[in-house]
Parts: structure tokens; C-alpha cells; sequence
């Protein structure tokens, strides 16, 4: 039987700032939506090592971070306290942009035996994007929730979803999403 995880992704006070206003009630909404099913959530977010030594200087999105972004002495780096962790709510956090990278998060999802990914978070053009072609060549079941996901370019945001994650992964809004879970119990 499919066991299924939410993932919720860089849901950070850095990122919320910059996509569009009232994209934070939908990500609450599918973390919501997720804690009456009793589907368990991870909560994944971005952390540097101090004076960025993880990090490359060639790298395009991290080279070029100040060093004091993103660290754990970083305010900005605290999950919104709307979408925070409730209870043993795992939170992963990761060095790059998937959000496999540099953590224990196959680990974590092959020792409760999940196999269906649902995906919400910031940018879509990053996390999303990427750990969604990870995750689908990784063998995983994924769902992009459309509206628990949010970018700087509104634009962009329906171009992935509609010409390039609806390819690899099931796409489909919260209340979409939710009616499912509700036709499965």
C-alpha cells in the first residue's frame, strides 16, 4: 500500500518575502490538509554552514550569498510561524537546492516507507522543480500541490507546472488534493 509524505519546502520568512501575496494561506492549507489525514510532513529548509564553507564560489545561486544568509545565526532562515513544525514533525535541512541535497531525507522516507511524494514549497523554479525530477527518477510517486507552491515569476510558476511537471508528476491544487484523500479513506 502507497504510504505518502508531505513535503513542505522552504517555507522560510528569506523566501516568503519574495512571491506574490496569499501564497501563504494555501501552503498552510495543504500542511493543514495533511495533519487531519494523518500524513506525516517533513519540512525541509535551506541552511549554509557558517562563512558558507559548503559552498563553492563558483556556484551561481550560493557563490554569490553573503555569508551571513541562510545560516542558522540567520533570522530569516526560521520557518514562517504560520507554516512552523507542530509536534514530531521532521525538519530536514538541505545545502543546495534539492531537497535531498547534503541530508538524510531518503533515509528518513525509506525507514517509514514512503513512496508518494506531495510537494509544496518555494520557488517552484528551484526546490520545487528540482526535487520533483529527483524524486520522479528516484522512483517516487509525486504531486506538485499548484497552489502550495509559489515563485518570483508568476509567469514561470504555470509554465512549469502546466509544460513540464505535469510530465513527470501529478499536478493538482489543495481542495484537489484533498478530495482525494477523502475518496481513499
Amino acid at each position: 500500500m502507497s504510504r505518502s509524505a508531505l513535503l513542505s519546502m522552504d517555507l522560510q520568512l528569506n523566501h516568503i518575502a519574495h512571491v506574490p501575496d496569499g501564497y501563504l494561506p494555501a501552503a498552510v492549507r495543504a500542511l493543514e490538509t495533511a495533519r487531519a489525514a494523518e500524513i506525516p510532513v517533513v519540512h525541509v529548509a535551506q541552511r549554509l554552514r557558517p562563512g558558507h564553507v559548503d559552498v563553492h564560489p563558483d556556484n551561481k545561486i550560493f557563490g554569490a550569498l553573503p555569508f551571513h544568509l541562510f545560516t542558522a545565526d540567520d533570522p530569516g532562515t526560521a520557518i514562517h510561524p504560520d507554516a512552523a513544525p507542530r509536534g514530531d514533525e521532521i525538519v530536514v535541512h538541505k545545502n543546495r537546492v534539492s531537497a535531498f541535497a547534503g541530508n538524510d531525507l531518503r533515509q528518513i522516507l525509506a525507514a517509514q516507507g514512503i513512496d508518494h511524494l506531495v510537494l509544496a514549497g518555494i520557488a517552484t523554479s528551484g526546490i520545487v522543480l528540482s526535487t520533483a525530477l529527483e524524486a520522479a527518477d528516484l522512483d517516487y510517486r509525486v504531486t506538485v500541490l499548484s497552489d502550495a507552491c509559489a515563485d518570483r515569476d508568476p509567469d514561470l510558476h504555470t509554465t512549469l507546472l502546466a509544460q513540464v511537471l505535469d510530465r513527470r508528476c501529478e499536478v493538482m491544487t489543495t481542495s484537489a488534493w484533498a478530495d482525494t484523500l477523502k475518496t481513499s479513506a
